[in-house]
């Protein structure tokens, strides 16, 4: 069971948070604070393994708390906020992922998703297991921006790409990096039989499309295997049915 804190200024924001997490199995809320001071004696007393965390808030900020946690037991921190600019120093604390508001429920367990993955995975490491990814033709790895530096992330671990302004928002599962590239040139990089374009501004690994939604007339959704929601372009439709649809029945 994952032990999750709530950190906002705002009732109605932990209200809300807690209403989604209650229909994500796994998942049990220990405590809510409502600033800085409050969450840093909480998670020292309830030890949970997961902190919603609000960014701007009275007094201390939460980027601020979570660049002060040791590094030893350190719960994953997830920001909820309203300002996207916010994600470049959200990333560079290690954050496991960045939520803005109206948090909606599929990006929230999106992130409950990648945060146990990250938990399990440090335990593995831990125990002197290894994961290892295959190589690729293609781009093979890229330098990402992290807290302490830059890390080599390889490109098998990339789950799916979104824009973000004048950067891209690097999804894996265990977290997001953002870096600084273009759409178009990223495309020109990627092997598109591993991550493929279904947006002007997303990229998605097939294998992980595990169902397609039509909101609407002409309209598709790609759900991947974590929740996640991605919106397919009205251009890139027919590339999309035809690489990862359903197969036409046998006459």
């Amino acid at each position: 069971m994952m032990r999750v804190l709530i950190v906002d200024d705002e009732q109605l924001a932990i209200d809300r948070l807690a209403g989604f997490l209650s229909d994500i199995d796994g998942v049990e809320v220990v405590g809510n604070a409502c600033n800085a001071r409050a969450a840093s004696q909480a998670i020292v007393e309830l030890h949970p393994d997961l902190v919603l965390l609000d960014i701007q808030m009275p007094g201390r900020s939460g980027m601020a708390l979570a660049a002060d946690l040791p590094a030893e037991d350190r719960p994953e921190i997830v920001f909820v906020t309203a300002f996207e600019h916010f994600a470049p120093d959200a990333f560079s604390v290690d954050a496991a992922d960045y939520l803005l508001k109206p948090v909606r429920f599929d990006r929230l367990k999106q992130a409950i998703v990648r945060a146990q993955r990250r938990i399990r995975l440090s335990i593995a490491a831990a125990q002197g297991e290894k994961v290892v990814a295959e190589t690729s033709r293609y781009l093979r790895e890229i330098w990402v921006s992290v807290r302490d530096g830059q890390v080599r992330l390889d490109v098998e671990l990339i789950e799916w790409i979104e824009a973000a302004k004048d950067y891209v928002l690097l999804h894996t599962a265990t977290r997001s990096y953002l870096h600084r590239i273009s759409m178009s040139a990223l495309e020109e990089k990627l092997d598109p039989e591993a991550l493929m374009r279904v947006h002007r501004s997303a990229f998605v690994r097939p294998s992980l499309v595990e169902k397609l939604e039509r909101p609407g007339k002409g309209s598709l959704n790609l759900v991947l295997r974590d929740g996640a929601i991605v919106q397919v372009g009205p251009s890139y439709v027919k590339d999309v049915l035809r690489r990862i649809g359903p197969a036409p029945a046998s006459q």
